[in-house]
């Protein structure tokens, strides 16, 4: 029997204030006059996060323009840009919500690795480690501060570039950076982290040290979402938690429909992917029934609304393309509905379920 040998974050530092120690944990692996590069989300610009990035000699501090999820026609530009005008950089520290981490996670893979970032969109492809690299979140939820892959909009799906190479070297949990997070935002990618949770412990890949970690991250947002009638500190310190722990859980197991069907609408329709999760775990009872009454519950109880009828007037090609991208996400699947998920999961059943939405 073959295990599976992951790679983690090799540190982590967690408190309130600990984006303060920024600078000093950034110093030994500062490489001569090479700058780090600090790719901090365009929310911040104007805004006192800004001011407190520790920039030194060379170093550059770019608003990442996270409007869309990352794409590898954005990821390739920027990478290309920094060789030009630095040839190496020390370091991509990436400061926001997930796709601006999965930026990050990018540019430092293609600084050293040839090509463009489609060409390494799959499970396994990357030969290089990039430069140096560290993940700090302002909004929680995605487990993008954990994951060993990168998601991207490339010319012909949405799919990360999943390898040994991606995770941070360093993360920096400091719940006081999410304190400003717009309520729904918050919420979407609260959300995106309970649905980890659930297709993680309700999956086929599912083990004990998978369930331990799903566990606690669902715990937490029960605790968050269904039990504490207001948001405060405490709340933001949990929720930072639970998507460490979500992130966790599935690095030895997978997540599942919910995420595979929201891949098709954020490869076709640009839905942001904590939102475009929320849309379909609406619709998924006949395999997740009582996580959906729970989540249709916490909608209801925070006063959020998700989107509906964002499929309506979809042309055939355009159902098809989605459908291609979705069925693309085998693992996903296999976890889901087990190895002979595709005599489930057929083209016309998908269809229909995508006509829901």
């Amino acid at each position: 029997m073959s295990f599976r040998n992951f790679k983690m974050v090799s540190y982590v530092v967690y408190g309130r204030g600990s984006f303060n120690q920024l600078d000093e944990i950034l110093v030994p692996h500062r490489k001569g006059d090479a700058p780090m590069i600090f790719l901090l989300d365009h929310f911040f610009e104007g805004k006192p996060l800004a001011g407190r990035v520790p920039l030194r000699g060379k170093d550059q501090l770019i608003f990442a323009d996270v409007t869309y999820e990352p794409k590898t026609t954005q990821v390739d530009a920027l990478a290309n840009q920094l060789k030009e005008k630095f040839g190496t950089v020390s370091g991509i520290i990436g400061i926001g919500g997930g796709s601006v981490m999965d930026l990050a996670k990018a540019v430092s893979l293609m600084m050293n690795n040839p090509g463009s970032s489609a060409d390494y969109q799959g499970w396994d492809l990357v030969k290089q480690a990039g430069v140096y690299k560290v993940g700090i979140p302002t909004l929680s939820g995605t487990g993008a501060e954990v994951s060993r892959t990168t998601v991207l909009t490339g010319p012909t799906r949405k799919l990360g570039m999943n390898s040994d190479f991606t995770p941070f070297d360093q993360i920096v949990l400091d719940p006081e950076l999410t304190k400003d997070a717009p309520v729904n935002q918050r919420f979407y990618t609260g959300m995106d982290c309970y649905i980890h949770c659930i297709e993680s412990l309700e999956g086929t890949y599912l083990n004990e040290f998978s369930k331990s970690y799903g566990e606690k991250a669902l715990q937490l947002c029960q605790d968050i979402y269904v039990k504490r009638s207001g948001w405060d500190e405490t709340s933001d310190d949990k929720l930072m938690m639970a998507s460490y722990a979500g992130g966790m859980s599935i690095a030895y197991s997978q997540v599942g429909v919910a995420h595979a069907v929201s891949y098709g609408l954020s490869y076709l329709l640009g839905t942001k992917h904590g939102i475009g999760n929320c849309i379909v775990m609406n619709h998924l009872e006949e395999y997740y029934p009582a996580g959906v009454k729970e989540f249709k519950y916490m909608v209801e109880k925070n006063q959020i609304d998700i989107p509906t009828g964002i499929c309506k007037g979809l042309t055939d090609e355009q159902f098809d393309a989605m459908i291609n991208v979705s069925l693309g996400m085998k693992p996903l699947w296999e976890n889901a509905l087990g190895k002979d998920w595709e005599k489930q999961m057929t083209r016309d059943k998908l269809r229909a379920l995508y006509e829901k939405l």
